[in-house]
């Protein structure tokens, strides 16, 4: 994923990036960066890798050396930015978030007017944020730029641009994800994350649209391209990734997250398929509020068997590297043996993607004693990679838990009932069912369903992405 942040102030606002930056360091583990406007020394501008050291650490050095009324930063897991491009649109910063699926081809147009070249990372990959930027300047002005980028991007991509005059924000096209401004007495601020301003002093002021563009100064905001009705927002933002305390749409975070339970404990009951446990319980750290409504709605008591230890590990994601993630997850894990041993234990997770590290969960519960553990999933089986964010994005698709199986129940035929197998109403979506207990050393495994992780959203329901469950656009 990446977050950004960005504010435009009347005084020097580096604190503010900074620690608006910081608070979205959940959203990824790769670099971090900033770029700051000063209007008598210009820009400064500084990335950092993030891989083994958090945000705050890397930047605390350079905030002496930073100065200025303008400024914006990003927490990226792609490529380093914010990029500094100079070209007939000006000087500016810029920081992109999303997924460019035909750069190749976009990157081949634009070799073909001889002359042009990119500068290129190790592996030759070119940075997304200058091919992005390299489409804003085949245009005449920067607002007629981004929305011709915007248009021939296969994907998504939410821009922030630095400039001398403020901080111009555009929503992606199909509004992916949320682009938030912030205001106090001072000035104005941008953000992913609603909660990273909030505990800044900033209060709520606008959400922009999909598509929608827009001018932030210390004054207030300017729309400079209308938002279009046509939205796509992502339900994982709610679901997964998305702070507890964030709102998307005017739908706090937590709230859903308590919801979504409920409704998988109600419909489960009306199906006759709750089990008899003793403790209702969450994988950390994100499927415990799911829990919590499960627990809730249930009548089981909510309880915590294991604890995720995160004074040394206290990232939300993993590195990139498996067999160090694998023993990460392990050293994260502590039981609490009074809560395990003997005990009938159901656990909410947010998502089961690959499966690796359930699988080594529910082997680590087995050894410290559980009696039983069944396992409950706060969204359906993820069938597609997303090719919209960077999420659930692999070499192939044949790493998901669920398509991998039916791959191994039904082959090549298998592929073409894929809304069957995620229907546990249906003949294969109790066949999945069961594979996926048995690979996995489940008591029982249910998902919640399309219908019912909409209904906990509660925003109209054709204005959110489900393409990673059910493969529609």
């Amino acid at each position: 994923m990446g977050g950004f942040f960005g504010a435009v102030s009347k005084r020097d606002c580096v604190l503010d990036v900074f620690f608006g930056v910081d608070y979205h360091s959940h959203l990824g583990t790769r670099r971090g960066g900033m770029a700051i406007y000063d209007a008598k020394d210009g820009f400064q501008r500084q990335i950092h890798s993030i891989e083994n050291t958090p945000f705050r650490t890397k930047f605390e050095k350079d905030l002496s050396e930073f100065h200025g009324c303008s400024g914006i930063g990003c927490i990226s897991d792609t490529d380093p930015q914010p990029l500094l491009v100079r070209s007939h649109l000006g000087l500016y910063a810029i920081s992109t978030v999303g997924i460019i699926n035909n750069a190749d081809a976009l990157i081949r147009a634009y070799f073909s007017d001889h002359g042009h070249q990119f500068m290129a990372m190790s592996s030759g990959k070119v940075n997304d944020s200058e091919l992005v930027a390299a489409l804003i300047n085949q245009k005449d002005d920067l607002v007629s730029g981004i929305r011709h980028a915007q248009e021939v991007i296969d994907g998504s991509a939410t821009i922030l641009l630095l400039t001398a005059e403020g901080i111009i924000a555009a929503r992606d096209r199909l509004g992916r994800l949320p682009v938030l401004i912030g205001r106090n007495d001072e000035g104005c601020c941008v953000s992913f994350e609603s909660f990273a301003y909030r505990k800044l002093g900033y209060e709520d002021a606008y959400e922009l649209g999909p598509q929608e563009i827009v001018r932030i100064t210390p004054e207030g905001w300017e729309t400079l391209s209308p938002a279009t009705e046509k939205m796509k927002i992502c339900a994982f933002l709610w679901t997964y990734y998305g702070y507890p305390n964030s709102n998307y749409e005017g739908v706090n975070v937590e709230l859903m997250r308590y919801k979504n339970g409920e409704i998988m404990a109600r419909d489960e009951r009306a199906r006759g398929v709750m089990p008899d446990v003793d403790y209702v319980a969450g994988v950390p750290d994100s499927g415990l509020p799911h829990a919590i409504g499960y627990a809730n709605a249930s009548g089981k008591p909510f309880a915590r068997p294991f604890v995720k230890y995160t004074p040394t590990w206290p990232r939300s994601f993993m590195p990139a590297n498996q067999a160090v993630r694998n023993q990460v997850a392990k050293m994260k894990q502590i039981p609490v043996p009074e809560l395990i041993e003997g005990k009938k234990l159901l656990f909410v997770d947010d998502s089961i993607v690959r499966g690796t590290q359930l699988r080594e969960t529910v082997e680590f519960l087995y050894e410290s004693g559980a009696k039983e553990v069944h396992m409950r999933s706060a969204c359906p089986p993820i069938m597609y990679s997303c090719k919209y964010l960077n999420f659930s994005r692999g070499n192939s698709e044949m790493e998901l838990l669920a398509r991998r199986k039916v791959q191994e129940l039904e082959g090549d035929e298998g592929q073409k009932h894929l809304e069957e197998y995620a229907d546990a109403s249906t003949q294969r979506g109790q066949c999945l069912l069961s594979a996926i207990c048995k690979e996995m050393g489940f008591d029982s495994l249910g998902y919640q369903s399309i219908d019912g992780l909409l209904e906990s959203i509660g925003i109209d329901r054709d204005k959110v992405c489900t393409y990673c469950w059910n493969g529609k656009e």
